[in-house]
């Protein structure tokens, strides 16, 4: 591997120490030198490399710290429909017939991205709906947020989902008021049945992870936080690794069904190489707000009785989390709503009572609805907020309209609260449940918040964090990563304009012109 010098730049290091730099040396995947231009071409041999900057900024390598890179893969790769920017349901069905056309009957027709605040219906597309785009083939498309999907009457019949079928635990059977019949709108774990059926080969995956992370270091990604639900989800990142194909770091994110087989191997997180580790153990204990199934201390404004939907029962949650704790493994909990987040931290704090451990670095996946006491109780347990900035768009009707403005703007993604209590807080996509990867977009978002409870913007410099040292502080690595130091690796991005002196609203305008990880330049801006 060749020496690399960086001449002429801009460099933001995020190393107290010495924030600012003109250039930096790389050799092998080790940054070797930051400092002055003459400092480092010293530094560097004859041989070496150099990239005139031009003046254009340097940052460490972004990290996404919660990401569905397979699922997202699927749809760049067309393997499943991309209903995203629909306005309409019949926009919807017209998708569906054009690939139904395409595709041999009985064969399954997936999708993802529908968002009735979106929708001029302002409904979900139900079965019938379905029945008429795809007639001869079974059908689920989810929800934006991946906690909802309508399937059609095959999809049903397969299912063996019926008019006397009962909602499953952490789950619901929408059914028309009137006849009693499933409605094809399937909530939380009642798609599981409809999920266990739709497979896919290795190699479609493995493609579908390509163009997933052509994306993602395109956007300056140097490492994801990715969720896996199984062990051929697992298998496929294998494959990648083995080829020489993976051109960034990944941290996995493991079902807890998977829990009992990986504690069992005697494995924890941590295990792997600096490319690919098992991470963290991902447990989903409630839904989504635009869903009305995250789990809330009150009802949904429009729905008196409801209070979301709980995957798990206090007991349940207790038991894996503390397997889990017990087995050395980080704990990555999916808590939307603030009575789901109070259930989570009750069952750290008991595992950590019965066996404290200084750095455990749990965390709570999104964290979005948080009262004081949580907050508190966050910074006392040292657990690790992951949130997802780019959620705060300009149409916040997901959150609004289901739980009311004052609860939403008392209660909704508090990361100025979070960050002056003392919490540690990463920030990630959860794409495709967003539209985009682009960890630029999500700082943007962070300072600006579109105007949505401002009060909770935080600075550049902080946002920057959020997607860098952070992220590294999350997996364990932010001594070798996250940062721009002599000693860590050389995981690095360059952009076409400085984020910290661009205006707020321009910030997710700037685009990566290179992105290097491990010392190896894997992505450069055409043009």
């Amino acid at each position: 591997m060749e020496a690399i010098v960086l001449v002429n730049g801009n460099i933001v290091t995020l190393d107290p120490s010495k924030p600012r730099a003109r250039a930096l040396a790389i050799w092998d995947e080790w940054i070797i030198g930051v400092g002055t231009n003459e400092e480092m071409l010293s530094v560097a041999d004859k041989n070496a490399r150099i990239i005139d900057l031009e003046g254009r900024t340097v940052l460490p390598g972004f990290s996404d710290s919660h990401v569905h890179l397979i699922e997202y893969g699927l749809m760049l790769s067309s393997a499943s429909l991309d209903v995203r920017e629909a306005g309409s349901i019949d926009e919807i069905k017209t998708v569906v017939k054009k690939r139904a056309e395409e595709t041999p009957p009985e064969a399954w027709i997936t999708g993802h991205g529908w968002d009735t605040t979106v929708l001029a219906e302002g409904r979900p597309p139900s079965r019938w709906d379905l029945d008429e785009a795809a007639p001869n083939n079974p059908v689920m498309i989810t929800d934006m947020g991946g906690h909802l999907c309508s399937v059609n009457s095959i999809a049903l019949r397969l299912a063996n989902i019926g008019k006397d079928s009962e909602s499953p635990p952490g789950g619901k059977i929408d059914k028309d008021p009137e006849s009693g019949d499933p409605t094809g709108i399937l909530r939380e774990t009642a798609a599981s049945k409809i999920e266990e059926m739709i497979e896919y080969s290795d190699e479609t995956l493995v493609s579908a992870l390509n163009f997933a992370l052509q994306e993602a270091v395109g956007f300056g990604i140097t490492s994801i936080h990715c969720i896996v639900h199984s062990p051929q989800d697992i298998g496929v990142f294998q494959k990648l690794l083995v080829r020489d194909e993976l051109p960034l770091r990944v941290y996995l994110m493991i079902s807890a069904s998977l829990l009992p087989h990986l504690a069992g191997l005697g494995l924890h997180t941590g295990f792997g190489n600096p490319k690919l580790k098992i991470g963290a153990i991902k447990v989903m204990l409630d839904g989504s707000i635009e869903g009305y199934t995250a789990y809330l201390t009150k009802p949904y404004e429009e729905e008196p009785d409801n209070l979301g939907i709980p995957w798990l029962s206090n007991k349940e949650l207790l038991d894996i989390v503390t397997k889990a704790h017990e087995a050395g493994f980080q704990l990555a909990i999916h808590a939307i709503g603030d009575r789901a987040i109070n259930m989570a931290l009750d069952s750290l704090e008991t595992a950590l009572e019965k066996m404290p451990k200084t750095d455990h670095r749990h965390r709570i996946e999104h964290a979005s609805l948080l009262d004081e006491k949580s907050i508190r109780r966050m910074k006392n347990l040292e657990v690790i907020a992951s949130v997802q900035p780019n959620f705060i768009s300009p149409n916040m009707d997901w959150m609004l309209k289901p739980i009311g403005s004052a609860r939403a703007t008392k209660l909704g993604e508090r990361y100025r609260t979070l960050i002056d209590a003392g919490v540690k807080v990463t920030g990630g996509s959860d794409c495709p449940a967003d539209s985009t990867m682009n960890p630029l977009v999500g700082i943007q978002s962070a300072v600006t918040r579109h105007g949505f409870a401002p009060e909770e913007r935080i600075t550049k410099e902080e946002a920057i964090s959020l997607y860098t040292i952070n992220p590294a502080h999350a997996t364990f690595e932010e001594e070798s990563r996250g940062s721009i130091k002599t000693g860590k690796l050389a995981d690095l991005i360059v952009l076409s304009n400085n984020p910290l002196k661009i205006a707020n609203d321009k910030i997710g305008n700037i685009k990566v012109d290179m992105t290097i990880v491990n010392g190896e330049i894997v992505y450069t801006r055409k043009g």
